[in-house]
């Protein structure tokens, strides 16, 4: 079984991704990390995320670098976001998450593109959002638990770039996929959001026979 949960930044996906992978025994990939792998390696090596060659020279990342804790913090977000407009980056990563995505007895995918380009055919598919006020809110917690020095009106404004960015690239758009649940994590707690995901999954299993 495969399962694609696509959704924006802090939407709340990759927690249920996790869970959902969990719950049903099989392995997950967020794939975003490999695009935060790409926007680190460009900014090690002293490039230009807003260059394709520099972004795809980047794309040779080892997998130990999906470790890194520096992935997780805004900053490498921000360059996740501005490589992954490079349709070269997109083609480039594309094979690593088609071959996770396709493994015998299926996986759990993560991230904006699973749904309509990397598992189109994947048995269950769901979008996670909320509104982006709660999101920056979210992640402003996140930040401050983590001691990052950063304001609330500051991430609001990075989260708008992004959405901006990741909604209106040309390559491999977010968007949610024919046919994807919809899952508003706006009003929800974290342990409502896994709860609701996973009835609404077991919902569409059902209904696939």
């Amino acid at each position: 079984m495969i399962i694609a949960v696509d959704g924006p930044t802090a939407s709340g996906k990759g927690t249920i991704a996790r869970a959902l992978a969990a719950h049903f025994g099989l392995p997950h990939l967020d794939t975003g990390l490999l695009y935060r792998a790409v926007g680190r390696r460009v900014a090690l090596n002293g490039g230009d995320p807003d260059c394709e060659a520099d972004a795809l020279a980047a794309c040779s990342f080892p997998d130990k670098m999906l470790t890194d804790p520096e992935l997780r913090n805004e900053v490498s977000g921000g360059l996740a976001s501005r490589v992954s407009v490079h349709p070269a980056v997109r083609r480039a990563l594309f094979e690593r998450q088609r071959g996770f995505a396709t493994q015998v007895g299926g996986a759990v995918l993560d991230g904006r593109d699973i749904g309509t380009v990397i598992a189109p055919e994947a048995d269950v598919k769901m979008f996670v959002t909320a509104s982006i006020a709660t999101r920056a809110a979210r992640r402003f917690r996140e930040m401050q638990e983590a001691g990052r020095d950063v304001t609330l009106e500051a991430i609001h404004a990075d989260l708008a770039t992004r959405d901006a960015r990741d909604t209106g690239r040309k390559a491999s758009p977010l968007v949610a996929a024919d046919g994807a649940i919809r899952l508003d994590t706006s009003q929800i707690n974290r342990e409502e959001a896994i709860a609701e995901a996973m009835k609404l999954v077991e919902q569409a299993r059902q209904r696939a026979g």
